[in-house]
């Protein structure tokens, strides 16, 4: 019988196997340096995958390339959410001077704002 070697390679996806036992499993690490954390956006987006495109998810657990993806996402989603709820909150009126006058009609405002700025993320950014 052939002797397996230790480690291959396969040109057609391009990826590194190391045998395990009789098995050869993908040799896949995170990339290095990239310890920035997935928050809600990035694992929202990540269970949306999963549901709706397995094949895109697998492709980016086997490329390497998922967290720096997902991190990316989540910094995105981060930035536009803060964004739309100034641009939102701006059109509205809602400043610090009704924040002064009403502490409960302000955060009133703002909940109803911020819900509304994550709506538009989920439909913009996550479940695309």
């Amino acid at each position: 019988m052939n002797e397996l070697k230790p480690k291959i390679h396969d040109e057609v996806n391009d990826l590194d196997y190391v045998l395990v036992g009789d098995y050869y499993i993908p040799a896949i690490e995170l990339p290095e340096g990239d310890d920035r954390l997935i928050g809600k956006w990035g694992r929202m987006h990540r269970a949306y995958l999963e549901e709706t495109n397995p094949l895109l998810l697998n492709h980016l657990i086997l490329t390497g390339r998922l967290h720096t993806y997902l991190a990316d996402l989540d910094g995105q989603a981060k930035e536009r959410c803060q964004v739309l709820v100034q641009q939102i909150a701006a059109t509205e009126g809602v400043t610090e001077d009704l924040k002064r006058r009403s502490q409960w009609e302000w955060v009133r405002a703002m909940n109803s704002i911020v819900d509304r700025a994550e709506e538009s993320i989920k439909r913009e950014l996550i479940y695309t």
